[in-house]
């Protein structure tokens, strides 16, 4: 007899297999109105490696989850929760030294 694999333990495999602290891993599954909802908690280090450039990943890990609930008639989403205390890395904004702005004033 095969063990049949459900969306949300695919989610945890896969999650577990790309970040660097697989302890700290958490999903939870809910099933409403709209259809499965999967959350998804990580370290806050990890959030890149989930995302990806991009968003690469994270559109990766959305699609097999539909294709997932395709084969077993029910909407699939995937939710990944902002860990507390997280930073969102933004480009810096271009900074000039002192002498660029004097050079730029016209007298």
């Amino acid at each position: 007899m095969t063990e049949q694999v459900t969306d949300r333990d695919f989610v945890e495999y896969v999650v577990k297999q790309i970040v660097n602290h697989p302890e700290d891993v958490k999903v939870d599954r809910k099933i409403d109105e709209m259809g499965v909802l999967i959350s998804l908690d990580v370290n806050a280090e990890d959030m890149g490696m989930i995302i990806g450039r991009e968003g690469a990943t994270a559109k990766a890990l959305r699609t097999l989850l539909r294709v997932i609930g395709a084969r077993n008639n029910a909407r699939v989403n995937l939710k990944i929760n902002e860990p507390e205390g997280s930073e969102r890395r933004v480009a810096p904004k271009e900074r000039k030294t002192i002498d660029e702005v004097v050079g730029d004033i016209n007298v």
